[in-house]
């Protein structure tokens, strides 16, 4: 349906997975198997279910996981935040990644929109 590595959201959400799993390399040893696994799973879940969805052959379908996407999305948003609050990353760090994910967050209901209104 859709080359998933053209879209500018695939494109942001590769790049994101580096700063993620560089940020949580500094989480405790003891939250490798907990938070530190979570948000690495849901941040590489957004750009692996672009890519799913581009392949599907309907539009909802495709729409169905560019959803699952924000979805990951909000996931890894509210993961960094708890992890900021116990003082995993610090209040620079997240403010600095925070507007990264937002931005995709944006884009992605951006192309859902777009999506479900192509006829």
């Amino acid at each position: 349906m859709n080359n998933f590595r053209e879209l500018k959201v695939w494109q942001k959400a590769r790049a994101i997975v580096k700063d993620i799993y560089f940020l949580t390399s500094k989480f405790p040893v003891e939250e490798k198997y907990a938070l530190t696994s979570q948000i690495k799973r849901a941040t590489v879940s957004i750009s692996s279910n672009i890519a799913e969805g581009s392949g599907r052959s309907t539009k909802p379908d495709f729409a169905k996981f560019l959803d699952i996407s924000l979805g990951s999305c909000y996931e890894v948003e509210s993961d960094l935040i708890i992890a900021s609050d116990l003082s995993f990353i610090s209040e620079i760090e997240l403010e600095k990644i925070i507007p990264k994910i937002q931005e995709i967050e944006k884009m992605l209901v951006g192309l859902i929109n777009s999506v479900r209104s192509r006829k």
